[in-house]
């Protein structure tokens, strides 16, 4: 299952990028009303295997996947993990419990910048009110490489 050309990496990559369509993680399943998603085992496993991967890496591993009709981040064993599916006609119910829990429509992108060793990531949302367009950021994460050259101070 491990993708082979992972092992030959160069040490000098910060960024490990993965772009998948179902997530590893998510906060939406099955038995949400309005028909949520679901972790499947493959994704799973795959999660499993990067984490343990990630502890005896320099670079940092970073998934983006859609599937699910919301935004979401999540961070495991030094993985981030995004959910970028917010250009669906309908959110999929989430639980309350979410941090970025909403009930409206979610029309969303990730603007994702690389600059040496950080990343930062900025989900920027579409919203109308009142008839005119608004965006939003309600989300923003810096990634860094530790022990990446020119991150001593």
């Amino acid at each position: 299952m491990a993708p082979r050309p992972l092992d030959h990496a160069p040490a000098e990559i910060n960024f490990v990028i993965l772009v998948l369509h179902h997530p590893p993680y998510t906060l939406s399943s099955p038995t949400i009303t309005g028909n949520g998603h679901g972790v499947r085992v493959q994704e799973a496993k795959l999660a499993q295997w990067l984490e343990t991967r990630q502890q005896g890496t320099r670079a940092r591993f970073v998934v983006f996947a859609g599937h699910v009709h919301n935004y979401e981040r999540h961070e495991h064993g030094g993985v981030v993990y995004f959910v970028t599916g917010g250009a669906h006609p309908y959110p999929v119910a989430r639980d309350a419990g979410d941090p970025l829990f909403e009930e409206k429509v979610n029309y969303d992108y990730l603007l994702v910048e690389v600059e040496g060793a950080k990343m930062i990531v900025t989900m920027n949302r579409f919203d109308m009110k009142d008839g005119k367009t608004t965006w939003a950021q309600p989300d923003k994460v810096e990634i860094e490489v530790p022990g990446a050259p020119g991150k001593e101070k």
